[in-house]
């Protein structure tokens, strides 16, 4: 039995909400405000609602809907650690990291605070996720993170499988103790309605063609209209760099993808074992992610991350050979699920910063940026969007922004070439090494070879 996707819908949207169905009109005047926030995803709609909160005049513009980018498309798992590789992290940021792990782990009280306060029903689990191995490699690599983030403060546990209420076919790892797991879909469109209610203008399909700084203030420029504004905030994620203004090599714009099971039998599910329902990420270069759903069914992604060309980010639907390959790696980590078809496929463009870090700074100290969190951004950008707008409403820094702060934004090559086309197809390659090897000395350990070939997946895309 194989996991199928001959029947998988794909969606240029999400698969976790359908698309709102009131969208805002789009700007058609030329309108003044003391700040324009461009971008409604999480960042920015934070941003907006914590100025209304301060009385600030503030308009927000979205090119689509708010909700629509990667905010509304990830896996849902509220994370309280800093996002990338954290033994790289150390060792460039060793003095900052507990900082940084003081930032992380707010962030995530941070929005189970706003779920709470906002009354929004996303389906949070507060169960935590577990950096997860599935080799004992990765179980080193574990116990060498657990180690970093303790010395910096952070609250994680490490165990087996059995200790972390996780399936038997990971051998264990370690559980961020805050955080948990929710429906991102539901989170932004809870946001959405809190900002609509507030007395924010918010204009929707209103895309920002250009953005000039001018004597007293920042001028942008959509199809039909001009904002003038006094101090403007970017909360744009990976489209960061459609504007000239923005510094050179700020993000890394990502494609990764997720898909979805049909729904999961309950006998089926009780056999998975998995107790805690904790988030799992695995140590791969590449991560892999896999959690459960209120709706009983089993979400995974990434694996494989496609880089974008060039500016404009183009739309698109996942890649078929990705679904696949997302598809067979499913059945291998849960054979018990290895029949239950692959029901949706969806994907997001997510970005990564040159520094591995969440960015904040300002431009002139009239155009502020709230941009990539490397993954992480489900709790940290609404957050740090949050932050900067306390900044701009007190002419002070808060301590945790001013962690991350970049007054003179000039980054180098270095994320660029790592996580360029050859840089991520080494890293793929290298992943799957391991994976052939470690997959070999399990099975010889039970007396027999693994097989030469993975379990075939057939998919056929939908028109």
């Amino acid at each position: 039995m194989t996991t199928t996707t001959e029947n998988t819908t794909y969606t240029t949207f999400t698969g976790w909400i359908d698309p709102p169905t009131d969208l805002r009109p789009p700007l058609t005047e030329n309108l003044t405000c003391s700040v324009a926030v461009i971008g409604g995803g999480l960042a920015g709609m934070a941003t907006a609602l914590r100025l209304a909160d301060h009385g600030i005049d503030t308009v927000l513009l979205e090119s689509d809907f708010c909700g629509h980018g990667s905010g509304s498309r990830n896996a849902g798992q509220l994370a309280s650690a800093p996002g990338g590789d954290i033994q790289l992290l150390n060792l460039l940021y060793r003095k900052r990291m507990p900082a940084l792990i003081r930032l992380t782990e707010n962030a995530a009280a941070h929005v189970e605070a706003l779920i709470d306060r906002l009354d929004i029903d996303c389906d949070y689990e507060p169960t935590g996720n577990v950096f997860a191995a599935v080799s004992r490699g990765q179980l080193a690599r574990t116990r060498r993170i657990a180690k970093i983030l303790r010395r910096a403060g952070a609250h994680v546990e490490e165990g087996t499988a059995h200790d972390l209420g996780i399936p038997p076919g990971f051998l264990g790892g370690m559980r961020e103790i805050h955080g948990g797991i929710l429906n991102p879909g539901k989170l932004l469109r809870g946001l959405r309605a809190a900002v609509l209610a507030s007395p924010v203008r918010v204009f929707e399909q209103s895309k920002v063609l250009d953005i000039a700084t001018c004597t007293g203030g920042v001028t942008l420029a959509t199809p039909h209209g001009v904002i003038r504004a006094e101090k403007a905030v970017l909360a744009t994620n990976a489209y960061a760099g459609e504007w000239d203004i923005t510094p050179e090599r700020l993000s890394s714009p990502m494609w990764v993808t997720e898909i979805e099971t049909a729904p999961i039998p309950p006998d089926r599910l009780a056999a998975l074992a998995w107790t805690s329902r904790s988030g799992l990420v695995t140590q791969h270069n590449i991560m892999e992610n896999y959690r459960l759903t209120s709706r009983n069914t089993l979400v995974a992604g990434v694996r494989r991350i496609e880089r974008a060309p060039t500016y404009p980010l183009p739309a698109r639907s996942p890649n078929p050979t990705v679904v696949t390959e997302l598809a067979t790696t499913l059945a291998h980590r849960f054979p018990p699920l290895a029949d239950i078809p692959i029901a949706q496929a969806w994907g997001g463009w997510i970005g990564i910063t040159p520094t591995w870090l969440p960015l904040a700074g300002t431009l002139d100290d009239t155009i502020y940026y709230s941009l990539p969190c490397n993954g992480h951004g489900l709790a940290q950008a609404p957050y740090i969007g949050s932050l900067i707008a306390d900044r701009i409403a007190t002419a002070t820094t808060p301590p945790d922004l001013h962690t991350i702060w970049t007054a003179n934004p000039k980054f180098g090559h270095t994320v660029p070439l790592l996580m360029g086309p050859l840089g991520l197809r080494a890293a793929w390659t290298l992943d799957r090494f391991n994976d052939m090897i470690n997959g070999s000395k399990r099975n010889a350990r039970k007396g027999f070879t693994l097989g030469g070939s993975p379990m075939p997946v057939s998919v056929t895309r939908p028109d």
